[in-house]
């Protein structure tokens, strides 16, 4: 291994903060991205998607569980993928060890959820064996093929007027390699973290950093 150069640590400082100038700029340069999103045409859902859950049938609008947006995961657990019957692919379960606690979102009026073709029984398995924990359904239609996500993962995210849902956002790919931070997965809604620093469009839920932030056992119910 070509180690890089070992200097002094004045040497090393000078180095930092000149790269710390180049992260600065990505860091903004992410803020930029996260706001074109949030301007990003929505387009309708205009099929009633049907998922099996813990709890019985349930449709796409019922994913929302009560909140405004959504965010779908699509997981590769299911006969024929690598694994199976034992594990989810491994991509897949390694996006899923890295999720954050969802109460954070759920703060925010957003829901995530995976979904699979695997039933019901050998995704709860499969929980229980990795220790996941976040709403995981089982996809009973075209909502894969029609999503983008039949053949590969992908991250849907969607929000809801009503009982109408849009379409706002995806991504794949290493897109996917970003997900799983609270930040992260707000940073791809339509409506985004909600916070008053944000370059959002006129009227949108906005508050200030840390006002609404807890410890994931003490949200307001």
């Amino acid at each position: 291994m070509r180690t890089p150069p070992i200097v002094s640590r004045q040497e090393w400082e000078t180095a930092w903060r000149e790269l710390l100038v180049k992260e600065k700029e990505l860091t903004r340069a992410k803020d930029a991205m996260a706001a074109a999103r949030r301007r990003m045409p929505w387009t309708e859902v205009d099929r009633e998607y049907r998922f099996d859950g813990p709890d019985g049938p349930t449709t796409l609008l019922g994913l929302f569980d009560g909140r405004r947006q959504l965010i779908v995961y699509r997981a590769f657990l299911e006969p024929g993928v690598h694994g199976w019957p034992d594990h989810a692919c491994v991509g897949c379960s390694m996006v899923a060890d890295q999720v954050a606690h969802p109460a954070h979102l759920n703060a925010r009026d957003t829901t995530l959820v995976f979904a699979s073709r695997a039933p019901q029984p050998d995704i709860a398995r499969v929980k229980a064996r990795m220790g996941w924990t976040m709403p995981w359904y089982t996809i009973l239609d075209d909502f894969d093929t029609d999503f983008g996500v039949a053949d590969y993962h992908g991250t849907n995210a969607f929000i809801r007027d009503g009982d109408r849902v849009f379409r706002t956002y995806f991504v794949n790919n290493r897109g996917d390699e970003a997900m799983g931070g609270t930040w992260s997965y707000l940073d791809i809604t339509a409506l985004g973290r909600q916070e008053t620093w944000e370059d959002s469009p006129e009227g949108y839920p906005r508050t200030p950093p840390y006002e609404w932030w807890h410890w994931h056992d003490d949200y307001p119910a």
